[in-house]
């Protein structure tokens, strides 16, 4: 029997979202599928969900996207679509169902995400947060709060939690 794959939780703003971070979630999808696990995100087809699902497929990875409603328009590169109907309840599914939560910027769905993921103890890696939002949450939690550069980094970082 082969072991479980890891589902990386992907989660940052959706619109607007600056050309730089959606460049930075792409490129993470694209590492996520080399490494060979499956990316979650929250599916749409807007911002940091679209970017990194793109990145994940165009490296021929396996994406998951839980979304708010029924009726959510869906990224393209999303292959497994799950429809809650739960709007931002969803958030909850997002991070219980993430081995690890990367989060690419930030945004108010993207901060309650964190702050769920640090609830349920899971380890949280920032990348291109703001210095206030990376010292918040390491004073909330530093033992599962990772400060990262680039995606690359927030890859050897997930391994080096493995």
């Amino acid at each position: 029997m082969s072991k479980r794959k890891l589902v990386i939780g992907v989660m940052g703003q959706g619109e607007p979202c600056p050309a730089h971070i959606a460049d930075a979630a792409h490129r993470l999808g694209e590492l996520v599928a080399q490494q060979g696990w499956h990316l979650l995100s929250g599916g749409r087809d807007a911002g940091v969900m679209d970017a990194a699902s793109k990145g994940a497929r165009a490296a021929g990875g396996l994406t998951i996207g839980i979304l708010p409603f029924k009726d959510s328009s869906v990224s393209e590169a999303v292959d497994i679509a799950i429809f809650t109907d739960l709007g931002s309840g969803r958030n909850n599914v997002n991070v219980l169902s993430s081995d690890f939560v990367v989060s690419v910027g930030m945004g108010s769905g993207t901060s309650s995400e964190i702050s769920l993921a640090l609830k349920a103890g899971k380890h949280v890696i920032l990348l291109h947060s703001s210095a206030r939002a990376a010292e918040f949450y390491s004073e909330l939690s530093p033992k599962l709060i990772s400060i990262v550069s680039t995606p690359e980094d927030a890859v050897k970082q997930i391994l080096s939690l493995l």
